[in-house]
């Protein structure tokens, strides 16, 4: 017998350009999960409130009485994105069955670290639940991450559980490239198993070319739209060589995975400085910068891929970069293809994810992935607030 839910999943990136909101209507019986997608929306952060957030990403600035203000204002944020994307819709809140809300994310540390005597692991996801629960009268599942960390996992990436649900194909090996602030990749190898498949952060992504636009046009622009700024330039095989040889994310084994700790403003003001030193130009700096990504993502599936990829499918804000899609058909020399082509919304994917992980906590179901993060066995993620 099939049961049918409809769900929200709730999805604010190390970008920090907005919330995305996305509503579908998930569809199981015993034998499949179907995902329809009925309402997608981007809720864009105010400047101050989207300055403040990266800001507070640092991680050394704020305090406890400036998070606990942030975690009542995303949450009121988060809530506001729910209901606007059931107006999208047309869906009244007292249908909807369940909200997953991934929240934002101000530090994640799943390497230990010396605290106060002890050898500490932990992640802080921010955006208080209960402001959702007041709209609307059904479970909403949040801060999916700490459970995986204390299983011994990364807590990241969370995303290729539900690739694997979604994606995978009899006989073909497809990576899955999902290009926000940072790039995560998820090989599904040909009809893999659960234990078979592989994701991990391939290193850096948006956030890094943003910070350069940004930095240059005076604020005007808050990224390269299209990749236009980059297609101008040239990759300077000289930058691009310090890129690789000096970034310390790379070598690592899996699992891992990254964040603005490591390619945030430090790492930005390091990549400038070296530009500057040999002369590049800013449009050469852009186009070097973007190729890199994809010279990160082409080190990986060489390195972890058990199979040669059969094509390559690309969502997030990275996949409406042009340059950024030619360098990696140049660097993969394989099918390069952005959700879109597939019939799906490379805006919307990671939202959609956070429903389908909190369809699988509601229901009791382990949704985490060994493969990806590490972990020492399978939980079920994601705190309950009903």
């Amino acid at each position: 017998m099939k049961r049918s839910t409809l769900a929200i999943g709730l999805m604010s990136g190390t970008s920090c350009d907005g919330i995305d909101a996305s509503l579908v209507r998930i569809t199981e019986d015993d034998t499949s999960l179907q995902v329809e997608e009925l309402g997608f929306l981007t809720v864009a952060y105010e400047d101050a409130v989207r300055d403040r957030l990266l800001v507070l990403a640092k991680g050394s600035e704020g305090g406890s009485r400036e998070l606990c203000l942030m975690d009542g204002l995303l949450g009121s944020l988060f809530s506001e994105a729910a209901l606007a994307v059931c107006a999208q819709a047309g869906v009244e809140p007292s249908r909807i069955g369940l909200i997953g809300m991934h929240g934002h994310t101000f530090h994640h540390l799943p390497n230990a670290v010396d605290y106060l005597g002890h050898s500490v692991r932990s992640t802080l996801q921010l955006g208080q639940s209960c402001f959702l629960s007041e709209q609307f009268p059904c479970p909403v599942i949040s801060d999916f991450r700490p459970r995986d960390l204390a299983a011994g996992g990364q807590g990241a990436p969370l995303v290729p559980f539900t690739e694997y649900l979604l994606y995978r194909q009899e006989g073909a090996c497809i990576g899955l490239l999902n290009v926000g602030g940072i790039a995560n990749l998820t090989i599904l190898p040909p009809s893999a198993n659960l234990e078979e498949v592989i994701a991990f952060d391939t290193g850096m992504g948006n956030m890094v070319l943003d910070a350069l636009v940004f930095k240059e046009t005076g604020g005007k622009q808050r990224f390269d739209e299209g990749g236009k700024l980059a297609g101008q330039g040239r990759v300077d095989d000289r930058l691009l060589a310090w890129m690789e040889q000096s970034d310390t994310y790379l070598p690592l084994p899996l699992p891992k995975s990254t964040g603005r700790e490591l390619y945030g403003s430090r790492y930005v003001a390091a990549l400038q400085a070296e530009a500057d030193k040999l002369g590049v130009p800013f449009v050469d700096l852009l186009g070097t910068t973007t190729h890199f990504i994809a010279r990160c993502v082409q080190r990986a599936v060489g390195r972890f891929s058990p199979a040669k990829l059969d094509r390559l499918l690309v969502g997030g804000g990275g996949s409406h970069n042009q340059t950024l899609l030619s360098a990696l058909s140049k660097e993969l020399g394989t099918k390069v293809l952005t959700q879109e082509q597939v019939g799906r919304n490379s805006d919307s994917k990671e939202a959609v994810a956070f429903a389908l992980l909190a369809y699988e906590a509601l229901q009791g179901r382990p949704n985490n992935m060994l493969g990806a993060t590490g972990a020492r066995h399978r939980v079920v993620m994601g705190k309950i607030q009903r």
